[in-house]
């Protein structure tokens, strides 16, 4: 989830904010695919067919493939959403879908009502935020009709939160329209959001007097934790010791823990860096491999911090998985650095065999690496605080993908194997600052985009969201391999051995590839059961209920892409219908459909609408008077707004 959705994807290689930094020689995962099912299909004798004709999933051919389309009934029994491009929100047949809360909506009793022609950084700090990603529901008592909403404002549009800003206005024009005020606004837009909400009668609402409603912003004061915590290479002009930092943005996805923390990941940090490094700086290589700086805000214009040649070390204290407690208001972020630093799109987790606490988390850029974080000590169901600190300690992997279906996560420990000082890791806080660098030490697989992870409670399989590669080339693959210029995505189901998600071997399948089945060069592989709606491109985010069946949400289908929208998709993973996906909600003009999460017993399902209004017209972009939608209010005067939906089944019941 980058800005990219605002940039043509013929020029995203030179302007988006995913920059493919990643020079090292390791194997791809395109070429682990290529070398497992190249041989494996020989030996079936199917080789001459399987990129263009097959309809299901390799472990579904591996169990027969006619059987497995012969009877693929999917277990979702809603009717399908009609897939297609306008204005408005669709969800299924018997659903509701109500605005639950938008950027702008005051948050606190003493807040003042969202003006956007007057606004300002003060009134945004007491308001929702800007561009709602990551969900998470935290239940307040044994009724599950309170608790806790956690939302991620990952960044900002200014051509559709400004009147007279439009995209030619910022980078290319070096920002000439954008003030220090704006630029105010956009970082108390940034960070996250904390509320209590209630059910009432079957519908959810903000309960704008709670004591627990808080904002966190580009500027609230977090602990640097961990290895990192104090090292040389985080220390700053404001900050001597390396231990605190202000303010956390672009975060994207995340998780909740089972001690009722919110775990919440530092994205896309590269593009609020502003100016030229000189190649002679010690921190000039680590920040190339990070695509710092990136210009892509003003803030190095107005704040010195955010200036890379005035205050190089600030970049290192951005990237982190950032641990918050939503049942205290003064507590204090932590970003716990033991889970690396990279382009965390995510984190899902599970409890290994031994109680352990394990996190996956992808590094969302084209050729990057897919982490996983097991602690050091166990956690302890029956005293939730005695977890504070448990991600304190522990030990980062990442993975490598072998062509016969194995895999090894390599751990990044300094002093093992390559990850010594006389290869450029001088300490641990080295290792975790370069976690990308590690990992090309290590030898680490290169994925095509890892974007949001999770892991099924019921089958304690994995599944990572591969967003697309359009960078790709010819000679990387196969007849039987995922496609070069591969625009659509596919996933991945990882099954850890011994069913124990602290082993360091695995075993993995492509559960689908993803684009339209009908076209026989795309190579789709979606069941013969899915229908011309169910199909999506670009898998973005994801979550799984209570019953271990999968949602996907998308980032990157248009009309003029997919000839759809964004929108969530139910994706069948277990049986003869291994593969289906049906569409159950669809996203207005521009927007990107983030943030899947349900209550503990399906009965709500939240939903993330970011950036509406954007446009795939290159000639006439999104801007503030003239956006794709003016959803959700659809007034003359009022700009589309992020928002966050909460999705109910009519007279009541499980979702789905």
């Amino acid at each position: 989830m980058t800005r990219e959705a605002q940039i043509p994807i013929s020029v995203q290689a030179e302007e988006g904010e995913d920059r493919g930094s990643n020079a090292s020689a390791n194997p791809t995962m395109g070429d682990m695919i290529a070398e497992r099912f190249s041989r494996r299909d020989l030996m079936r004798g199917v080789l001459a067919v399987g990129a263009i004709t097959a309809t299901v999933s390799p472990l579904a051919l591996a169990a027969g493939r006619a059987e497995a389309q012969a009877s693929a009934t999917p277990s979702f029994d809603f009717k399908e959403v009609a897939a297609g491009s306008d204005d408005k929100h669709y969800v299924a047949d018997g659903y509701d879908a109500d605005i639950l809360i938008r950027w702008g909506d005051p948050i606190f009793p003493d807040a003042p009502e969202f003006d956007p022609l007057a606004q300002t950084a003060e009134k945004q700090k007491r308001q929702f935020g800007y561009n709602n990603d990551f969900l998470g529901f935290i239940p307040l008592d044994a009724s599950g009709d309170r608790g806790l909403l956690v939302v991620n404002h990952e960044y900002t549009n200014e051509e559709l939160m400004f009147p007279g800003v439009g995209i030619q206005d910022t980078k290319e024009n070096n920002f000439n329209k954008t003030t220090k005020e704006m630029v105010d606004i956009e970082m108390a837009a940034h960070g996250g959001s904390v509320i209590e909400i209630r059910r009432t009668g079957g519908k959810w609402q903000l309960v704008r007097d709670s004591r627990y409603n808080r904002r966190i912003t580009a500027e609230t004061e977090m602990s640097i934790t961990g290895a990192a915590a104090g090292s040389d290479r985080m220390k700053t002009k404001a900050d001597p010791t390396g231990t605190k930092v202000f303010g956390m943005f672009n975060n994207c996805a995340g998780g909740v823990t089972p001690w009722g923390t919110w775990l919440t990941c530092e994205e896309n940090i590269n593009g609020y860096f502003w100016g030229q490094i000189a190649d002679s700086h010690p921190e000039a290589k680590a920040m190339k491999r990070y695509g710092a700086p990136g210009n892509r805000y003003a803030w190095g214009k107005y704040y010195d911090r955010f200036a890379a040649e005035k205050d190089p070390n600030e970049v290192n204290r951005f990237g982190w998985v950032v641990e918050i407690d939503p049942s205290d208001p003064t507590s204090v972020p932590k970003k716990r650095t033991g889970l690396g630093r990279f382009k965390h799109e995510g984190a899902g987790n599970g409890l290994a065999r031994d109680g352990r606490f394990v996190v996956y988390s992808g590094d969302d850029e084209r050729f990057e690496y897919i982490y996983k974080f097991v602690t050091e000590g166990k956690v302890d169901t029956a005293n939730p605080a005695a977890n504070r600190d448990l991600l304190e300690k522990g030990t980062l992997y990442v993975a490598k993908f072998a062509a016969d279906g194995t895999g090894q996560w390599l751990p990044l420990v300094h002093g093992q194997g390559p990850l010594t000082a006389a290869n450029g890791f001088r300490d641990q806080a080295d290792v975790l600052i370069e976690a990308r660098s590690a990992g090309d030490a290590l030898g680490a697989t290169k994925m095509d985009r890892p974007e949001d992870i999770d892991v099924n409670p019921k089958t304690g399989k994995v599944y990572a969201m591969l967003t697309n590669n359009n960078r790709r080339k010819d000679d990387q693959v196969d007849a039987a391999n995922p496609r070069s210029d591969n625009r659509f995505g596919h996933i991945i189901e990882i099954m850890p051995d011994g069913g124990d998600h602290a082993a360091t071997t695995f075993r993995w399948e492509i559960l689908v590839k993803c684009g339209d089945p009908s076209v026989a060069k795309v190579g789709a592989t979606f069941s013969s059961a899915t229908t011309k709606d169910g199909w999506f491109g670009m898998p973005d985010n994801c979550a799984i209920d209570s019953r271990g069946r999968l949602w996907v949400a998308t980032d990157g289908n248009d009309s003029k892409q997919t000839g759809r929208n964004d929108g969530l998709w139910a994706m069948e993973t277990e049986g003869a219908a291994r593969g289906t996906s049906k569409l159950f909600f669809r996203v207005p003009n521009g927007a990107e459909m983030c943030g899947p999460y349900f209550t503990p017993d399906d009965t709500t399902l939240f939903l993330a609408v970011q950036h509406p209004g954007e446009s795939e017209d290159e000639k006439n972009p999104g801007t503030f008077e003239n956006p794709s939608t003016r959803w959700p209010d659809f007034k003359p005067t009022m700009p589309p707004r992020p928002s966050v939906v909460a999705v109910t089944k009519r007279g009541g019941g499980q979702i789905g």
